[in-house]
């Protein structure tokens, strides 16, 4: 006979991540969604025995990883089972503001690596395009018919920043991967990154695995084909406009209204759902249980 398992009222103090400074807003909302994803973590992971398992809870950027997975720790401590909250957003290869600036690097590069190819550059169009780059409209989705090579700017930087958001040039999966493999194989404890915003603020912390037994990943990059180990992926589906609506509310980074930041966001949708299939949970942004199937319905008729 199945165990119906129902998430426990939170009584307590709730662990957060530990990215330095983030600002974690825990509302209703994340504690109704983590009440319905617990039950069907629950089973998968009575399904796995005593074995150390890593969980990761992926999505959109600012869909509400960090309050969902903090909410999810503590039911799951709460049941007996310890629990850890790592950020996979300390393990960029630069810092945010450094990194920032190399996909803007990488976007304007490849923009006019295809206008010289294409043969089109003159002096007139540098000045136009130095234009829109000093009003950052250069990402701008809107291109007048006469334009013809702003089509062809924008879809190669387009190309070039795919290339670049969400892979071992961007993120130092590798280490990830290590950490992962040493939880697994049971270590008592771990050295994990700590990455401010700031270049002087880099350090690792030991961290003490003793008794836990789920390593909660949090990441938007969670159910990567570049990060080995996760045992459980749960996939928090979300469109472009709500992760920026959701942006704005934690104010994490600047600009979160520019047309770049919008074609990043729109970059990491198309990620996500490439990788829908191998989340063993998927929860819709009205809160709802979805097999992989009904997940890419609602895609499509999205």
């Amino acid at each position: 006979m199945e165990k119906n398992w129902t998430a426990p009222a939170i009584t307590g103090a709730i662990p957060h991540g530990d990215m330095p400074e983030d600002k974690v807003c825990i509302g209703e909302e994340h504690i109704r969604k983590a009440k319905v994803i617990f039950p069907e973590l629950r089973r998968l992971l009575e399904d796995r025995g005593d074995r150390r398992t890593v969980v990761a809870v992926c999505g959109g950027s600012g869909v509400g990883k960090s309050e969902i997975a903090s909410v999810l720790a503590y039911y799951l401590k709460d049941a007996g089972f310890g629990a850890y909250v790592l950020s996979g957003d300390n393990y960029p290869r630069r810092i945010p503001r450094d990194n920032d600036l190399e996909r803007l690097r990488i976007y304007r590069t490849g923009g006019l690596r295809a206008l010289v190819k294409a043969e089109m550059v003159s002096d007139g169009l540098t000045r136009e395009i130095r234009k829109r780059w000093e009003t950052e409209t250069d990402a701008d989705p809107e291109i007048p018919a006469e334009e013809n090579w702003y089509r062809i700017y924008r879809e190669a930087g387009r190309a070039a920043l795919s290339g670049y958001l969400g892979t071992p040039a961007e993120t130092d999966f590798d280490e990830v991967n290590g950490i992962l493999a040493a939880f697994h194989e049971g270590a008592p404890e771990g050295f994990l990154k700590r990455m401010g915003r700031e270049t002087t603020e880099l350090w690792y912390d030991r961290v003490d695995w003793t008794g836990i037994r789920v390593l909660i990943v949090e990441w938007t990059h969670g159910n990567s084909e570049f990060l080995k180990g996760v045992d459980i992926p749960i996939l928090l589906h979300s469109t472009p406009a709500e992760t920026l609506a959701h942006r704005r509310a934690r104010n994490r980074d600047g600009k979160t209204d520019s047309a770049f930041t919008t074609l990043v966001l729109e970059i990491e949708q198309e990620k996500l759902h490439a990788q829908a299939s191998r989340a063993a949970i998927i929860l819709s942004k009205q809160g709802e249980l979805l097999s992989y199937e009904a997940y890419s319905r609602r895609m499509e008729n999205a």
